[in-house]
Order: C-alpha cells, then structure tokens, then sequence
C-alpha cells in the first residue's frame, strides 16, 4: 500500500500534499462524469456533448496531475499549487456543463461555490475577488446566452431565477474567500512576527548584548560539538582564554562606556583575525575564550600574536591617543567532549602564567611563554 501511495504521491513533503489535492480533484471530476452520464441514461443530457465535456475534464485533470507529480509545477514560476489554473480550468468545465445539463442544470451553479472554497486557503483577497467575477462572467454568460439561443429549452424566466442565484452564490462564496484571505494574511503576519520575536529570544539566549560574540552558555554547546568532531576526526582543537590587560584601569579612568568600546573593538578585530571556522565568544566581564579547530598549539598561538599589532594600533573613538590595548592569554588543546571543561581550566592556568610574566603575550599549557 505504501509503495503505491509513493507512486501515486511522490515522496513525503509538501509536494506529496499538492500532488494528493490535485489526484482528489481529479476523483471529483471523474464523479462528477459518472453523475452525468446518469443523467444522460435518464435523457436528461444528450450523450455525444457528455462525452466530449467529460473528454475535456479528464484529460485537463489528468494533464494538472501529471503536472505536479512530476515536479514541473515548480518550474513554471506561478504558485506552486497552481489553485488559480486549475480553478478556472474548473469553472470553464461547470460553465460548459450548464450549457448541455437539462432541468438539473440548478444545481451546477452550486459547484461554482465549492470551487472558490476550494481556493479559500492559498488566495489572496484580490485573487478570491477576481476569480469570483470570473466565475460568475462564464456562468452568466452561458445563461444569458442559452436562455436567448434556446429559450424553448431554457426559459428566459427560468434563467433569470438562475442568474440571480448564482449572483448570491458566487457574492457570497466571493464575500467569504475574501474574509479568509484577509484573515489568512494576518496569521501569516503574526507568524512571522512571532518567528522574528523568536530568533530574537533566541539571540538574547545565545549572544552576548554588547559584542554579539556568543556567550557562556552557547560557547559550551559549541565547544561540545567541535571537540566530539575533533576526537572522531583525530584533528586538534585548541582552546585559548584571552584577558584584556589593565583593564579595570580603563574603566575606572576613562569610563565604563570607553571600556565597551574596547571590549566591541576587541571582538571586531579578532573576528576579522580568525578564519570562519573559529568560534570567538565572550567569557565574562574583559575574558574571551577562542576556540581553533584542526589548529595544534603552535599555530593557535601564532594566530594570536597577529592579533597584537592590531590590537595595539587600533584607534578607538574618543580615547586618548596614547591608550594601547594588550592581553594576556593561554592555550592548550582539548582532547575530547569530556576534556572541555578540564581544557578551559588549563587554558586559564596557562592565562595566569602569562600574566605573572609580565602580561601582553601567550602561555602555552605546560611550556613557557610566549613573549
């Protein structure tokens, strides 16, 4: 059963949903051929108009499926349900029906209605509004016609009841389309308004406010994943803690917003430093923790003594011209997700080693500093 769903259908995903509305309307008009063939062993339909109307309506049904099992639907740059096409396509077919149907013909202008709610989920109001006058120009049209051509067959009197009737069924299908478009498009609005709000929360959770580094908590998921990769892979990750020298001294002297700057400044530079895959993120207060992946420690301390020209040189808006920005930092490697939080406990061990140093330069776990 599956197997034939999955030939029917296609894949799981939305395009087996497009396909599955596309092979139901296709069961509708076949339905909808046999009624009327009941109606034309009653004598109600001549039989040769049947044939050629059902001809038409299966073959254009067929045609729409094959359409959208086939993936083509997306390549033609209209909606992908292609509701519209097949919605008029619909109506030509009920207005064709009309023209041929005897004294049951009352009932076709009921369809119309179903097939504008058909719709109601996927249109736009506009689209709701036009394809109800579309609708009800085709089914107008043959009425008018057919009760001037044939009024034997079709009473004048007869049609004109019908007209009306179908001016408030389509008005108020129409009336009705609209209403879910309008309210399909405030949904729409408010879900996308509660995404946004969403990646906002969940930037607040993750980020740091003042550099958007990542922070604490973040770093720790992300160390996680690189030092699980990094034991499968058998690459190194090395891990280094970064502390701004003297800079409580800044911030008592020039100011704590002189010292977010020098924070930002810091986290600007060194992430235009790094290659992408390296993952910078606020620690605390002036701590910034780095995270190297396949780096081993020689070569993550290279990368951090060309952070220090940079660092030193850079000009920072409003602070005097003498103030030069130095840190202090350790390294180590991180063997495994079990060693994360053992590795940031060597790296800040090796960070305290370079500040009894002398600070401005890197320690490596276990060796002596970097000057």
């Amino acid at each position: 059963m599956s197997s034939l769903l999955s030939l029917l259908l296609g894949p799981p995903g939305l395009q087996r949903a497009r396909t599955a509305m596309v092979l139901l309307a296709l069961g509708v008009y076949v339905a909808f051929a046999v009624m009327q063939h009941v109606e034309v062993m009653f004598g109600l339909v001549d039989g040769a108009a049947s044939w050629r109307l059902t001809a038409f309506t299966l073959s254009g049904a067929l045609l729409l499926y094959v359409v959208v099992r086939s993936g083509l639907n997306l390549k033609l740059g209209l909606e992908p349900s292609l509701s519209i096409p097949g919605m008029l396509f619909a109506m030509v077919a009920v207005s064709w029906s009309y023209a041929i149907t005897g004294p049951a013909r009352g009932a076709i202008i009921n369809i119309m209605m179903l097939i504008l709610m058909y719709g109601t989920f996927v249109l736009s109001a506009r689209q709701a509004r036009l394809l109800a006058w579309a609708g009800l120009g085709m089914l107008g049209s043959v009425i008018v016609w057919k009760a001037l051509s044939d009024p034997g067959h079709y009473d004048p009197r007869v049609e004109a009841i019908h007209f009306l009737s179908a001016v408030l069924v389509m008005g108020g299908a129409g009336v009705i389309a609209h209403r879910v478009g309008q309210l399909r498009r405030t949904l729409q609005r408010q879900s996308d308004e509660l995404a946004e709000a969403l990646e906002r929360l969940r930037a607040l959770a993750t980020r740091d406010v003042l550099t958007g580094l990542l922070n604490r908590r973040a770093m720790l998921e992300a160390l996680a994943q690189a030092a699980s990769q990094a034991q499968r892979t058998g690459r190194p990750l090395a891990i280094g803690l970064i502390d701004l020298d003297h800079f409580k001294r800044v911030n008592d002297t020039l100011g704590h917003g002189m010292g977010d700057r020098v924070l930002l400044m810091f986290a600007q530079l060194a992430q235009a430093e790094w290659r992408a895959p390296d993952t910078l993120a606020r620690w605390g207060g002036e701590e910034f923790l780095v995270a190297l992946p396949d780096t081993e420690l020689s070569e993550a301390a290279r990368c951090l003594e060309r952070l220090r020209p940079r660092l030193a040189s850079a000009a920072i808006e409003g602070a005097p011209a003498d103030l030069r920005i130095t840190f202090s930092a350790g390294l180590t490697l991180c063997e495994s997700e079990a060693d994360v939080l053992p590795a940031i406990e060597r790296a800040d061990l090796a960070m305290y080693r370079a500040k009894a140093a002398g600070r401005n330069r890197t320690a490596l776990e276990a060796l002596l500093p970097i000057v």
